[in-house]
């Protein structure tokens, strides 16, 4: 078991009083894993996405990771989490702008110290980036920046890729390639996949799919 995920409730502060996101969600994913995670806009996919990431608290349950509970870590825990074992593409790409593209796939992987320069440049062939290794992200388009992100995210060779609507602003065609590439790329890594989306048909190319609504796992 990579994942576990034990009667997890979380609430933020709203207007009159505390708004509940998730409650008491519990799931499970094992070692090299694809799951889908689907639901309405506002039903929590994200929420759960970012406390699996460490990037936020949770009010009461408990997540564990590869055996470590997440509860018992201080900030400095949680991120030598996310930069050794979890790799994490947004729907924003969050590249950093003053690195090219080759130095943005690297930045991850060296963070972490290890870089795998073969590994790298196998992604990078791949993700038919080889070309444009020396551009800037604002010179790259949506899908170009997409792969990118990805590149970055598996470089590592992460135990766990949390990816949050990663096709979200490609069209269906550019969608289905940059699906097809991180499902191959994942299983290359040996890592497990947690991919939050809206579309059933984007879920129905994993392993496995969970539905959250009203902040259960239904």
């Amino acid at each position: 078991m990579l994942l576990d995920i034990r009667n997890l409730s979380k609430t933020y502060p709203g207007a009159a009083a505390q708004r509940p996101v998730l409650k008491d969600v519990s799931l499970t994913q094992s070692v090299g894993e694809t799951l889908a995670l689907t639901g309405e806009s506002g039903s929590g996919k994200s929420t759960l996405l970012h406390l699996i990431g460490a990037l936020d608290n949770f009010d009461s349950g408990e997540i564990v990771f590869d055996g470590t509970p997440l509860s018992g870590l201080e900030d400095t825990g949680r991120a030598a989490l996310r930069r050794q074992d979890i790799g994490l593409v947004f729907q924003q790409f969050n590249l950093i702008p003053s690195l090219t593209v080759s130095e943005n796939i690297a930045f991850h992987a060296r963070l972490a110290g290890r870089v795998q320069s073969d590994w790298i440049q196998e992604i990078t062939t791949r993700l038919g980036l080889t070309d444009l290794t020396g551009r800037y992200p604002e010179h790259l388009s949506g899908g170009q920046q997409q792969r990118v992100a990805i590149g970055r995210a598996l470089a590592l060779r992460p135990k766990l890729l949390l990816a949050d609507e990663p096709t979200g602003n490609l069209d269906e065609a550019i969608s289905d390639t940059v699906l097809d590439l991180m499902l191959e790329l994942v299983a290359d890594a040996g890592a497990a996949l947690f991919l939050v989306t809206h579309s059933n048909r984007i879920a129905a190319r994993l392993s496995r799919r969970a539905h959250l609504s009203g902040g259960r796992i239904t």
